[in-house]
């Protein structure tokens, strides 16, 4: 399927062409009907001679209802543009061809209608004139009469052609559906309908509001007045959803993929018609089938940033446009080039971040998104609509610039060095400490620092970063204590110091972790420490005991007390060397005695 929607001034014919074509009235309220003027949306779909099915929406040409015409051409990837033959180029096919513009649709189809009651070849020039000034350029162009039936079998012809040129839809994208109706059935419930430019709906799945973020499911599914189970892009839809009251819902939010879209209230743009500084502060900012109030700040020539009352599911690239509701005119249309802005806080930042908006396109580029941001999660960059770019490094769901990770490898690898030398007691710069200095949002990213082709080979142990080839200086008196110790373990290698001894050698819990990690003693479990390989030199003299053995028999020939016998015996055996019978005693693993 291919949807076209309508454009042109009022009671040009759009509606008598499509019931025409089609065979269907899109005039769905009697008023319309009764006083000849389309008031709201319309749709219709009609069998083209190659088979193909393209569904219409016929907007209204009214001046006070271009909010509505927009709502139907926002979401539409082509236009049929109706000009009348007996009146030719009047002021609302102005304001709906600027507003094609604005959105930069590029592919249409010129009808001239009422051409029994005027010659036709006038109108059509002055029209075509016009066109081919706007992004839809030079267009094929068709005489008709709804009213004869004269030229609707070229116009066949030529939608034929015309949907035959349209780009493939994408879908398997991200769903973003505008909605344009909402309504209640007796038994079935709230239903919305809209036009669906990309990804596949089905029915059972789950989809997202935007505005609100209510999770809501498709209960049912319609296209062309008929159920089905899915349905691709490009199509039009009526949903009949599951959990959400009529009064929750209407025209110009979105039901999305969930988790997919952010919800963005602050947007940087380039504008298409400028210069920005020219354009209007309060306007309605247009997109899909919505219409949002906003605040405009210029930042550069054609740049500005945009501050909506609401937040709306956009990416990098997007079209849209603003209009002036008070001058009833359409001062620009918008490509979108950040939906996730920083926020301008310091003097000059505007000035900052003007140049560095003169640089980008509005096409998503995920390398040069990484590069301006630093640091992004991966889902995120991906709902801005930019590709993660591959090889990227990323840990925890978070993505980092390459160029960020050496440059902050580098500082942390100074901020450890500096910390060592500050802290001889206490050389490893503890992790959140890490963090905070390199301005990682998460532990797991400074974990990437350490990588050995970024700089000084760095290490993490016990929560603590440390140079991996750091020489671990022990302060004078802390050495001579560890002497002391070191010379009364050498009569008796057991007889580990007790705690007052520690303490009045000034041995606290920081200078005996030094002494550690020098290899200067080691930790048999709290507060008992040895000379290093003591657990080995106790192997010999436990195996001279008959097997098995007492704690006391362990504890006699060690020549120790209890306070060391019960941690050591308990190493001996983590370590597999010893193990401890059911009733206390202990003996060697028949491995171990070998």
């Amino acid at each position: 399927m291919h949807v076209i929607a309508t454009a042109g001034h009022v009671d040009h014919g759009k509606s008598t062409l499509l019931r025409a074509l089609t065979g269907m009235e899109p005039d769905r309220w009697e008023v319309e009907r009764r006083r000849g003027m389309t008031l709201d949306l319309g749709f219709v779909w009609t069998t083209l001679p190659t088979g193909v099915t393209v569904a219409f929406v016929d907007v209204p040409g009214h001046e006070r209802f271009v909010p509505t015409m927009l709502a139907g051409v926002g979401p539409v990837p082509a236009v049929l543009f109706v000009v009348a033959a007996d009146e030719g180029w009047m002021p609302q096919s102005e304001e709906h061809l600027e507003a094609l513009d604005a959105l930069n649709v590029r592919h249409g189809l010129l009808a001239v209608t009422r051409s029994d009651l005027a010659d036709p070849e006038l109108a059509r020039e002055e029209a075509l004139e016009h066109l081919a000034d706007s992004s839809l350029g030079r267009i094929p162009a068709v005489c008709v009469s709804g009213t004869t039936g004269a030229g609707l079998e070229k116009l066949r012809i030529a939608l034929s052609e015309l949907v035959a040129g349209l780009p493939a839809p994408e879908v398997e994208a991200d769903v973003r559906l505008w909605v344009d109706r909402v309504f209640t059935i007796h038994g079935a419930g709230t239903v919305v309908t809209g036009t669906l430019s990309g990804g596949t709906l089905h029915v059972g799945e789950e989809l997202q509001v935007c505005p609100g973020g209510r999770r809501v499911r498709v209960r049912g599914l319609q296209s062309l007045g008929r159920p089905v189970s899915s349905v691709p892009a490009v199509a039009r839809v009526a949903l009949n959803l599951r959990g959400v009251p009529r009064e929750a819902l209407r025209r110009g939010d979105a039901l999305l993929t969930p988790g997919a879209w952010l919800a963005s209230s602050t947007l940087d743009v380039r504008a298409s018609r400028g210069p920005a500084a020219e354009l209007p502060q309060q306007v309605m900012l247009h997109i899909g089938t919505a219409a949002v109030a906003t605040r405009l700040r210029p930042l550069g020539e054609d740049t500005a940033r945009l501050s909506l009352a609401h937040g709306l599911p956009l990416r990098i690239g997007d079209r849209a446009l603003l209009r002036d509701p008070g001058a009833r005119r359409i001062p620009t249309g918008l490509t979108v080039l950040d939906v996730a802005p920083p926020e301008l806080r310091r003097r000059g930042a505007a000035a900052v971040r003007a140049r560095e908006l003169s640089t980008m396109t509005g096409t998503p580029d995920g390398a040069a998104e990484l590069r301006r941001r630093g640091v992004v999660r991966r889902a995120e960059l991906i709902a801005m609509g930019a590709p993660a770019p591959p090889g990227a490094p990323q840990a925890g769901g978070w993505l980092i610039d390459p160029a960020m990770l050496a440059q902050r490898a580098t500082q942390l690898a100074a901020a450890v060095t500096a910390h060592a030398a500050a802290n001889a007691l206490e050389p490893g710069l503890p992790l959140e400490t890490a963090r905070r200095l390199t301005g990682m949002p998460d532990p797991r990213l400074v974990e990437l620092l350490l990588r050995p082709q970024l700089g000084p080979p760095l290490t993490l142990t016990n929560g603590r970063v440390h140079l991996a080839e750091q020489t671990i200086t022990i302060p004078e008196a802390v050495r001579h204590a560890i002497t002391e110790i070191r010379a009364g373990l050498a009569q008796r290698p057991f007889a580990a110091p007790e705690a007052h001894q520690l303490a009045e050698l000034g041995l606290g819990s920081k200078e005996l972790a030094v002494a550690v990690r020098a290899g200067e003693l080691i930790k048999i479990a709290e507060g008992i420490y040895l000379a290093p390989g003591a657990e080995e030199a106790a192997i010999p003299r436990l195996r001279d005991l008959p097997s098995p053995f007492t704690l006391s028999q362990a504890r006699q020939a060690l020549d120790t007390t209890r306070r060391v016998a019960v941690p050591l015996m308990e190493l001996l055996a983590r370590r597999g060397i010893t193990r401890q019978l059911p009733n206390g005693t202990h003996e060697f693993h028949s491995a171990a005695q070998v």
